[in-house]
């Protein structure tokens, strides 16, 4: 059971669907935030109930293994995070905490947002999932039938909570 997860936003494309992920979580879940730059300043005007870290914070809680996260989601996740954490470049608190999450073994999720991946992203991603990482890029389904953004948006999200293991019914599921 998840009690503590931190959500990251590396790269700028595909921000909101980070920031909806960490919205649609339940609220009993102890939400760890952790941005780029570039859209940390916009979420501090929309949310308040949220921990956000600095993403220059090396030694925040959430960089500890010992702080006991449970999971953690990259959404989005640019090609420059995949390729650091393939080489174990723990730089920022993003890939810090990733690395964290690889060493206890914990649950990581990282969905790329760009395309067409190139044979080093590709192999990059091979690499992380073959350790355990799982690679989700936010990729819809056509069987649940979506009509708008929102339900698109809702079915990836919901599909990562299913990894997670976090009980959802944001997507009609196959019948």
């Amino acid at each position: 059971m998840i009690k503590k997860i931190i959500v990251a936003t590396s790269g700028a494309s595909g921000v909101n669907l980070g920031i909806k992920t960490l919205e649609l979580l339940p609220k009993n879940i102890e939400r760890h935030l952790i941005m780029s730059e570039n859209s940390k300043i916009v979420l501090k005007k929309e949310m308040d109930d949220v921990i956000i870290h600095n993403n220059k914070d090396i030694s925040a809680t959430i960089a500890s293994g010992s702080f006991g996260v449970d999971a953690m989601i990259i959404v989005p996740c640019s090609m420059n995070t995949v390729a650091k954490i393939a080489c174990g470049i723990a730089d920022n608190l993003i890939t810090r905490s990733a690395s964290v999450m690889i060493k206890e073994q914990k649950k990581l999720i990282l969905a790329p947002r760009e395309m067409p991946f190139s044979a080093i992203a590709l192999e990059n991603m091979q690499k992380l999932a073959s350790l355990g990482i799982v690679i989700a890029p936010p990729v819809m389904a056509y069987y649940s039938k979506q009509q708008t953004l929102e339900e698109m948006e809702n079915f990836i999200i919901g599909k990562w909570f299913d990894i997670l293991g976090i009980e959802n019914n944001l997507y009609q599921r196959w019948e």
